[in-house]
Order: C-alpha cells, then sequence, then structure tokens
C-alpha cells in the first residue's frame, strides 16, 4: 500500500489514511481556526445518505488524521437491525455494532485484526465504552495505561487490542441525539502524538453530535421502510390463484433505499366461470401511507370483482372509493378478465401503462386501451378493450417502475420490454419464472429505481378433459338428457364421486331455464381448481331462491343447489344469463 497518498482497503467502512504532505494533523493545543475548518467539514461530508454504515465512514474520513490518529464508531446493534432503542441491560452491558473504522497508518493490518468493521459486541459494564452508554458522558485518559490496555484486550481475547492502544491518548464520546444515546465514537492518537486535551474532548463531542443526529435520521428512515415493506408484503397475495387455461407467474421488486417503499400491487381474482380477472396497480407516493392505500385499493378491487362487473364499470367504482378513502392519494391500475374457454381478454386502464402482448412468433404489440384517468381524479366513466389471445402467447401488466427512469422515459422504456420479449417464442411459455426473473434484472433502472410490480400471464387452450359444451332445446324432456350429458362426462374425467350431486343440482337448473327462461338451453362443465356447472338461457331474469311453504310442490330447487354447492350465482350475458354452481374438487 502506498505511503505518500491516502488509501482504502477493500472494504470501504475501514478508512486508512496516511498524511499528505502538508497536511495538518491536530494536535494539542489547535487554532481556532483549525477547529472551525474541521467543523466546517463535518458539516459539509457527513449524513450524505442515510445509510448507517456510510455516515460512519464519513465520520472516520473527517476525523482521520487532522483529529485522531484512529477512531471507530459503534452504535446499538438493536438500531441496526431494526430501527429500535433496546431495553437497558440489566448487568450494564452494551451491545454495539462497529460501522467503521479509521486509521491513519501505512499499515493497517493490526487495527484491521483488533476492531473488524461490522463486528457485533457485547462491552462489559466495567468498560470505558459501556460507562459512556450508561452516562451519556465523555471519557478521556490522557495516556492509556498499559493495565487498562490489557484488561480491555484481554477482554476481546486479542492481543492487538492491548498492542494498538498501549500507550495511545484514549477518548471516548456518546453519540447522543434526541435525549438518547446511539452508542459512542472512540478516537485515538498514538504515543508520539500531543494526547487529546479538555477543548479535544469538547471538539470530539461537537463532531459525534452531528454525526448522531445523521444516524438517527438514517434509524427513523429505515425503521419506516422496514415497515412499510411489512405492511406491503402482508398485504400482496402470497400465494397467486392459477386459473384454468392461464400460467401465472409474478414479481414484486421493493424501491431502492433512495426512492423509498411504493405502493405497487397485483393480485389475480377467480370469478365464475372459472374466469379469472388480472390487476396491477400503483399508488402514487411512497412510504407507509402509500402502502397502506394499496392495501385499500386491493381489498376494494377484490370486492368489486365479486360483483362480476365489467373492468370498465369495476375501475369506474374503484376511482369513486379511491376518492371517499383518501382525496389526496392517486392511483393507477390495469384490470383485465379472461375467459379460458373462449380466450377473450377485457382490458381497462385507470392511467396506467399499457399492457404487453408476446405472440408465440415472437412478435409483440402494445394493447391498445383507451388510459382514462388515474384513480382518485374525475368520474368520468372507463373505456374498454376486447381482444382473443392467441394460444401460447403471454400477456404482460406491468407498473411505470419496469419502463421508467431519470435515464429514459416510457416509451423507451415500453419499447426495452418488447424487444426483451421478443423472439422468445415458445420459451415464454416453458419457464415463466425465468422469464420474470430475467424481465426483472434487464428492465430495473439504477440504484435511485422506484418498486416494480410485474404479472405474466400464458395462455393455453383448454383440452377435452377440462371443458364439455351441450346444447339443449327448450324441451321438458331436456333435463334427462343433460344428466346423461354429465353422468358421461364426470365418468370420463375419472369424477365419479361427484356425478350424484352434480346430475341433480344439473337437472334442477335446466328444468328451470325450460320453463322460466327463453330460447334454447346451454350446458358447459368446466373442470378446474373446482368442478363448474353453467346453464344459461336468453332471458334476462335472474332467478330468486325464496322460502316454499309446506304446502307447496315445487320453489325448493334453488334451496337444494344453495344446500349441496360449494358456491352458486348468476350473472348476465349479451343473449341472456348463466346460473351456475360451483364444487370443490378434493
Amino acid at each position: 500500500m502506498s505511503t505518500d497518498a491516502p488509501a482504502e482497503r477493500a472494504d470501504h467502512r475501514f478508512v486508512t489514511k496516511t498524511p499528505a504532505t502538508g497536511e495538518v494533523r491536530m494536535g494539542s493545543p489547535a487554532s481556532v481556526h483549525e477547529r472551525f475548518s474541521l467543523l466546517n467539514a463535518a458539516s459539509k461530508r457527513i449524513g450524505t445518505t442515510l445509510d448507517m454504515f456510510e455516515t460512519g465512514r464519513e465520520l472516520m474520513e473527517v476525523a482521520v488524521p487532522r483529529f485522531a490518529d484512529a477512531a471507530g464508531i459503534l452504535v446499538q446493534d438493536r438500531l441496526v437491525t431494526d430501527g429500535e432503542f433496546p431495553h437497558r441491560s440489566t448487568d450494564g452491558s452494551a451491545l454495539v455494532r462497529r460501522l467503521a473504522v479509521g486509521v491513519a497508518s501505512a499499515v493497517p493490518g493490526e487495527y484491521a485484526r483488533a476492531f473488524p468493521v461490522d463486528e457485533v459486541t457485547v462491552y462489559d459494564a466495567w468498560t470505558p465504552y459501556a460507562k459512556v452508554m450508561a452516562t451519556g458522558n465523555p471519557i478521556l485518559y490522557p495516556r492509556l495505561g498499559a493495565r487498562t490496555a490489557r484488561e480491555i484486550g484481554r477482554a476481546w481475547k486479542r492481543d492487538e487490542v492491548t498492542r494498538v492502544l498501549e500507550d495511545s491518548s484514549f477518548l471516548v464520546v456518546p453519540l447522543k441525539a434526541r435525549g438518547r444515546v446511539l452508542g459512542f465514537v472512540v478516537y485515538t492518537r498514538r504515543p508520539d502524538s500531543d494526547p487529546f486535551d479538555e477543548q479535544d474532548v469538547a471538539l470530539g463531542e461537537e463532531l459525534a453530535a452531528r454525526t448522531a443526529i445523521c444516524l438517527d435520521n438514517a434509524r427513523l428512515y429505515g425503521h419506516e421502510r422496514r415497515t412499510a415493506l411489512t405492511l406491503q408484503s402482508s398485504l400482496l397475495p402470497s400465494d397467486l390463484y392459477q386459473p384454468l387455461g392461464l400460467s401465472i407467474a409474478s414479481r414484486y421488486l421493493p424501491a431502492s433505499d433512495l426512492a423509498s417503499v411504493g405502493g405497487d400491487w397485483y393480485d389475480v381474482i377467480p370469478l365464475p366461470g372459472c374466469r379469472v380477472a388480472l390487476v396491477v396497480g400503483d399508488v402514487m407516493g411512497h412510504g407507509t401511507r402509500a402502502a397502506a392505500t394499496m392495501g385499500q385499493l386491493r381489498v376494494a378491487a377484490r370486492t368489486l370483482a365479486s360483483l362480476d362487473l365489467s373492468p370498465g364499470e369495476v375501475l369506474f367504482r374503484l376511482n369513486r372509493m379511491s376518492q371517499d378513502l383518501d382525496g389526496s392519494q392517486i392511483a393507477t391500475c390495469v384490470y383485465a378478465t379472461y375467459d379460458p374457454v373462449t380466450r377473450l381478454c377485457t382490458i381497462a386502464r385507470a392511467g396506467h401503462v399499457p399492457p404487453v402482448l408476446a405472440h408465440p412468433d415472437g412478435t409483440t404489440e402494445i394493447v391498445e386501451v383507451p388510459a382514462g384517468l388515474p384513480l382518485g381524479i374525475g368520474n368520468d366513466p372507463v373505456e374498454t378493450a376486447s381482444l382473443t389471445l392467441p394460444h401460447g402467447s403471454v400477456l404482460a401488466l406491468y407498473t411505470d417502475g419496469l419502463v421508467e427512469s431519470r435515464d429514459r422515459d416510457i416509451d423507451e422504456g415500453i419499447g426495452a420490454l418488447r424487444q426483451l420479449l421478443s423472439g422468445r417464442g415458445e420459451e415464454l411459455g416453458k419457464d415463466l419464472e425465468e422469464v420474470c426473473d430475467l424481465t426483472i434484472g434487464a428492465q430495473r433502472p439504477g440504484h435511485e429505481r422506484d418498486d416494480i410490480a410485474l404479472l405474466l400471464a400464458r395462455v393455453r387452450e383448454l383440452s377435452e378433459n377440462e371443458v364439455a359444451v351441450l346444447a339443449l332445446p327448450p324441451d321438458t324432456r331436456s333435463a334427462a338428457k343433460a344428466r346423461g350429458f354429465v353422468r358421461a362426462t364426470l365418468s370420463e374425467w375419472g369424477l365419479d364421486s361427484v356425478s350424484d350431486g352434480t346430475e341433480l343440482m344439473v337437472s334442477e337448473l335446466v328444468t328451470n331455464a325450460v320453463r322460466h327462461g327463453a330460447g334454447p338451453v346451454g350446458l358447459r362443465l368446466l373442470r378446474g381448481p373446482s368442478l363448474v356447472c353453467e346453464v344459461a338461457d336468453r332471458s334476462p331474469s335472474m332467478p330468486v331462491m325464496r322460502e316454499a311453504a309446506g304446502t307447496d310442490d315445487s320453489g325448493r330447487g334453488l334451496q337444494l343447489i344453495n344446500w349441496m354447492a360449494h358456491r352458486w350465482g348468476t350473472r348476465p350475458t349479451p343473449q341472456g344469463k348463466i346460473v351456475w354452481v360451483e364444487q370443490k374438487l378434493l
């Protein structure tokens, strides 16, 4: 290592320097001008980031060698790990972590072995370190005697500690901020340097006080960030629903330390008829408030999805609800529904970045959907767009953090995303998880990135073992035909265990459609995570379950279905309605 210029070890938190020609090293007494110069340097160079380790390194660069020949900064370990002040120990000991060490030496190895950076240490109550923590007052040894140095070295079980401390001038000052002791700073001067005096104690305390405020700001920021991350991760889905006819993969990447935690989210919501809703949203802003708003919007979106509304209607109502929740919070959202039988995808977006569709042949396109206004602004209706997704294609929903940064605009970022997804063809379907990783890894900008949510859905055609369809005339004999069709289909699917109950429920639904509906009757069986039976007719009138009197010979069909089915419901169609029942498959 060169001895004529400042140098740093591989660990940037262990700062080693040798005084350059003409550089002032402080001794006692130091001039007032030198002290002000040092404090001025501290105000400019300490606290440039919200990282505790970096702040500690900055203090080392300021203090060594102008004020001390060696120094170290240590804080309570729990402040680093979770931003909380620990309870005071009953035995007076101090559990601390070393943030940084600075040494003015051409041969710093002995200091590195004696005082490893990032080491967690317990100091006994008798040590000057623990006493400073307990009292909040500095301790000065103008010359640290051999006996005390040996005692400290024995406590450490390191001979290097004794050697570097013996006969040194030794000063320990507390790191105090907002009435609490965060840790301490140790300054030492070699035996051939002037010892510390009372003026140096005051200067050392001033340097520590300025550093402590920066450390406490970093602690508070880190605590809020961890809280927001915990809140956000608890509100995001832990296990995504895997719908019929789609393979789903997703990623969430928190924002960088400089950008703080955002409010991005994604969701996959099951809908009646083995359909599914895909949702990706982004709450503008950062921190705990954005994460909390994200959770409210996600729950609201799920509630609206349960009403089986169109994507445009869902976003319109979500906009009204977001204004009631917090009129100052604005969010963007894209909401898509997908029918695995027809492969029809209907999409609406509220100020959100457009979806990208990757075709099996490797080409890509931006799905043209009217952008609309973000949630929380205005009361305009939200337009929708529909398209049939090709077998093997991949639909990508994402937030703007994936495609926008300070170095590029959204259009450029979307172009880069399309380029990334193009040319992969069938590879997109073989391993969506890998595609997610590659996309996130290639697209995320640097250390000032926003948070990112990515949802990929690969389309596949349903097989004969997943869907069966039968058209029936509006005739009373159709119920018997429906029962035979159900029995034969479930036997082929290996679902004989649920055949009897399914036949009974389908018979009731077909009979109701013939008696109270209009036009031909359609029967559809869908086998996904559950077994779904749908009966369609051309009447818009929805069935209503009522309480049948004891003398009534009808009116109990829906009660029977309500008792037997896991879930049942109705939904309107352009031609009329569908009544569906769902059974769990063991």
